[in-house]
């Protein structure tokens, strides 16, 4: 039923005058009575309603507030049930001319008539015209949530007020999962006029939980229909993971260096779940960076890696899986093997003999040299726990010999440094020796001079880890005065400048070895596995360990040299036939994918290296004429 309201305000239900209406008595809020009406009801009127434009008397106070709780219990209710008030203007397509608003002044009969309007049924939709119908198509529950209705063409715009606010997009995990928990109390109070039965619903300049469960569905239910969460896709940019995994492995050497060990634990964490991203070599090398860079920040040092024969057995290993030993053996062999042209009896003092791998192909290339081979004495020193294992080696090495018809005699000496040793220890015979030689006739002895040679792959890089045992070995090497020095050596600088600058030239060098042994062999055999492990055990050594216990101490070709010439060497230039035949040995070890390492030759040095840049240098010295 259609309620007049005495306000003259509210008189015209005109096209705009309704809503023109509206829009002034929610800006005022309160009727204008005269003064002498006013003064006669100030006695029986609640002050404190008065003043809020309500008019209450004393005696009602009771009732109203009973009326409150039943409107508060009825518009909860209402929230869930009845559609948006905005939503069903649309749908019915009513004019503002139609709705009257009411004045809130006379408390009592607004309650009584909105309890009375929210306990009725809500009237059913009318269906939309059937031309309507089949134009308009299907709307899903997303595209609800985002259309715009617009006001019917036989209003004009221009006349109207009102305009439908399109609801957004709710979800249900924001609100919980009771649409109705959330009531609203602040609201407007609208009536359809007569063209439709009483009816009516809330409505709020923000929209409700309920609201918005209603226009999900389009208007037709009042539960709310469950949006689907999506599920998040990580997709990860290997190239960018790895670009930030550098970035991480440099900013925790950073934070060792100046000793920020939460940082740095944090940063490991973050390495290992970029590392994850990686694969191949890549992800190897953090694996092992971040193993030294956990070592050294808890304090765990690792072996040495010299310290136990497991370590010999990875060599032999890396020395199949890769042809950097191969190549430096085949070099050092070549300048050794010039050195001791037209002499019968040879020595040869191999400071880290391992498991003897270098010498049968020069016991071989002696037995092949015209006139015959000549007598070879090989002096092989090791560290203490490899006593058994030396006199294996020299074992092995006597039956080759005996094969190829040469004249070998082996002696082993077991130091636990390099510095340890002296020119007589190392050029003393062994009592085989010895006494082979009492059977010589003097004067042949005379006649025949023993030519020595000293050979170090691999090994002085160790000695610069004790202050002045570098320049000790090379006295003593000196002493000798070989026919030639030998010395092998990994082209990088560990050995100079800050942790960080020491840390970002082994991760270049390290992951350019790791480059290397992908391309050498099928992945997976155990050759490449050990090799792997061998290399590994050096970057451990190098970043997680500091004072005499770091002992992979490598230097560049150019800082050798310097080092060489302060003790009293000069080079000997490795002829043009090494070079050939080490790229030709080189070309065979190709055919097994080993296409990307290139040989040069660098001032009468020879080194090997993976695309441009060196991995090993070979080079050979001899000590200058004394004054």
């Amino acid at each position: 039923m259609k309620r007049e309201h005495q306000d003259s305000s509210y008189g015209d239900g005109g096209g705009g005058g309704g809503a023109s209406g509206y829009a002034a008595d929610m800006g005022k809020g309160k009727k204008t009575i005269t003064e002498d009406a006013k003064s006669k009801e100030e006695e029986e009127m609640d002050e404190l309603l008065a003043t809020l434009g309500y008019k209450v008397r004393s005696s009602d106070m009771a009732d109203v507030a009973q009326k409150l709780e039943q409107l508060d219990m009825a518009m909860a209710m209402g929230s869930c049930a009845a559609p948006d008030d905005g939503f069903l203007l649309s749908q019915l397509h009513l004019p503002p001319s139609d709705v009257v608003h009411y004045n809130p002044s006379d408390l009592s009969s607004w309650l009584d008539s909105m309890i009375s309007e929210l306990n009725a049924p809500p009237p059913p939709l009318p269906p939309p015209p059937a031309a309507a119908a089949a134009a308009e198509p299907i709307l899903t529950t997303a595209e609800h949530q985002h259309r715009y209705f617009d006001l019917p063409s036989a209003v004009p715009a221009a006349e109207c007020d009102l305009k439908t606010i399109p609801a957004p997009a709710v979800d249900p995990a924001v609100f919980g999962s009771d649409p109705c928990s959330e009531v609203t109390r602040d609201r407007k109070r609208m009536r359809i006029g007569a063209s439709a039965a009483s009816s009516s619903s809330s409505s709020s300049s923000s929209p409700s939980p309920s609201s918005a469960s209603s226009l999900g569905s389009g208007g037709r239910g009042a539960e709310a229909v469950p949006v689907p969460v999506p599920v998040p896709v990580v997709v990860v940019d290997s190239q960018e993971a790895g670009i930030r995994l550098v970035h991480a492995l440099m900013a925790c050497a950073e934070a060792v260096q100046r000793e920020n060990l939460a940082a740095a634990d944090a940063l490991l964490k973050e390495i290992s779940v970029l590392a994850a991203s990686q694969g191949g070599a890549m992800r190897k090398v953090a694996a092992y960076f971040a193993e030294a860079l956990a070592r050294r920040i808890y304090n765990l040092r690792p072996p040495r890696p010299d310290a136990s024969l497991f370590y010999d057995l990875l060599y032999a290993h890396f020395y199949e899986a890769s042809p950097c030993l191969k190549f430096a053996h085949f070099t050092a062999n070549q300048a050794i093997l010039e050195a001791f042209a037209g002499c019968r009896r040879v020595h040869v003092v191999d400071l880290g003999v391992r498991q003897g791998l270098q010498w049968p192909a020069l016991l071989q290339a002696l037995a092949l040299r015209p006139g015959g081979a000549p007598s070879f004495r090989l002096t092989a020193v090791g560290p203490p726990a490899s006593g058994d294992a030396l006199r294996e080696v020299g074992w092995k090495l006597a039956r080759f010999a005996d094969a190829v018809r040469v004249d070998f005699r082996y002696r082993p000496l077991v130091a636990a440094s390099l510095a340890d040793l002296d020119a007589y220890t190392l050029q003393r015979p062994s009592a085989a020796a010895a006494a082979a030689a009492a059977e010589v006739e003097e004067e042949e002895e005379e006649a025949a001079e023993e030519a020595v040679a000293v050979n170090a792959v691999l090994e002085l890089h160790q000695v610069l880890a004790q202050l002045g045992a570098a320049e000790k070995v090379l006295g003593t090497v000196r002493a000798l005065r070989p026919r030639v020095f030998t010395v092998v050596e990994q082209e990088a600088n560990h050995n100079a400048g800050s942790f960080r600058d020491r840390f970002t030239e082994a991760l270049h060098y390290y992951s350019t070895v790791f480059d290397s042994l992908e391309g050498c062999g099928s992945a997976g055999s155990s050759d490449r596995v050990m090799a792997e492990a061998y290399v590994g055990r050096e970057i451990a050594n190098v970043v997680g360990c500091e004072g005499p216990e770091r002992t992979e101490r490598h230097e560049t070709l150019a800082q050798w040299r310097g080092r060489m010439g302060r003790a009293g060497f000069h080079p000997v230039p490795i002829g043009s036939d090494a070079f050939k035949q080490a790229s030709t040995l080189l070309a065979l070890f190709s055919g097994g994918g080993g296409g990307g390492f290139r040989v040069e030759e660098r001032e009468g040095c020879l080194t090997l290296g993976w695309h441009t840049r060196p991995l090993i240098a070979t080079s050979a010295w001899r000590a200058a004429p004394t004054p």
